[in-house]
């Protein structure tokens, strides 16, 4: 089978290699341009791309999939299906219509749940227990299609995003194939989503992952490992960004302190919030080297009276 692949981040490796490991014909990855990134901003390949030229696959990276260009090059391709795994961006259905089976998408969640750009932040920040993978077609509205197969994971306890999502595309590149052969061979047959269950998760912007103080503890800390890798989670002092990259809910914390107080109390150094207290493990001042919080604060002792977020 001919199956062109659409991916750009790492969730699409697994994919790209049991494809590999099963002998498909791949004949064409379509992945975002590459673009700056770094202090020198340099142009930088997405993942995809470096994995798919490894394995000798061409790359396809257009800035729009509706130049009539872009769709006599995919063509060529003579794809039977079309496999998308965190592309990016919108396939419209001039795309989808290049093959003859139409095209499947791998999303990371349970769908309805969690519809949009970025499901595993969202379901780490609402507080799921569980997540997973979701096989279901492509259609004109974002993560509608019916659905194929789906597979539960839980969420532990000090999951990050960047954690879950490597072990979410390992769980789904065995589906999507798994749900593909069982498609093709007629042993399943898709369902509709419930549309009134459909939960939407809007894309991630820099500016979300600066910690409002006046929130609960539990809730800053959930965004803590939300917001990693990005945007990251971040707070300012001294009037200078100051990054938080782990740290742990104390709800039990009764005090009087305003939202934003540092303080040092059995053996932690925490601050105040809405409710309770963020005890802070690992911080990042501008400019500085990641530390344990107990280190930052040698030779900054100021820092234990500090009120963030000013």
């Amino acid at each position: 089978m001919r199956v062109l692949l659409m991916s750009t981040p790492e969730f699409g490796q697994p994919t790209l290699q049991a494809l590999i490991d099963r002998k498909y014909d791949v004949v064409g990855l379509v992945c975002q341009p590459d673009k700056p990134a770094g202090r020198g901003l340099h142009l930088t390949p997405p993942p995809m791309k470096l994995a798919a030229l490894q394995q000798g696959v061409p790359v396809f990276q257009p800035a729009s999939l509706r130049a009539p260009e872009v769709l006599r090059q995919l063509s060529a391709t003579r794809p039977d299906v079309i496999l998308v795994a965190a592309y990016g961006n919108y396939i419209p259905n001039a795309v989808i219509g290049l093959a003859p089976l139409g095209a499947l998408n791998l999303h990371p969640s349970l769908l309805p749940r969690w519809r949009g750009a970025c499901p595993v932040p969202a379901a780490i920040l609402a507080g799921d227990r569980a997540t997973g993978v979701t096989v279901h077609f492509v259609v004109d509205e974002m993560d509608a299609g019916a659905i194929l197969s789906q597979a539960a994971m839980p969420i532990r306890e000090h999951d990050r995003t960047g954690d879950l999502m490597a072990r979410l595309a390992v769980l789904g590149a065995g589906l999507y194939l798994a749900t593909v052969e069982d498609w093709l061979a007629g042993r399943i047959a898709p369902r509709d989503q419930d549309h009134t269950q459909a939960v939407w998760c809007d894309r991630m912007k820099k500016a979300h992952g600066r910690l409002d103080w006046s929130q609960p503890a539990d809730i800053l800390a959930r965004q803590v490992r939300a917001f990693d890798p990005w945007p990251g989670s971040f707070t300012s002092w001294n009037g200078l960004p100051l990054r938080i990259l782990d740290a742990e809910p104390w709800s039990e914390w009764r005090g009087n302190l305003a939202p934003g107080q540092v303080f040092r109390s059995e053996d932690h150094i925490a601050v105040a919030t809405g409710q309770g207290a963020l005890v802070l493990r690992t911080v990042q001042a501008s400019g500085r080297r990641v530390l344990p919080v107990d280190r930052f604060i040698l030779g900054r002792r100021e820092f234990l009276t500090a009120r963030l977020g000013q």
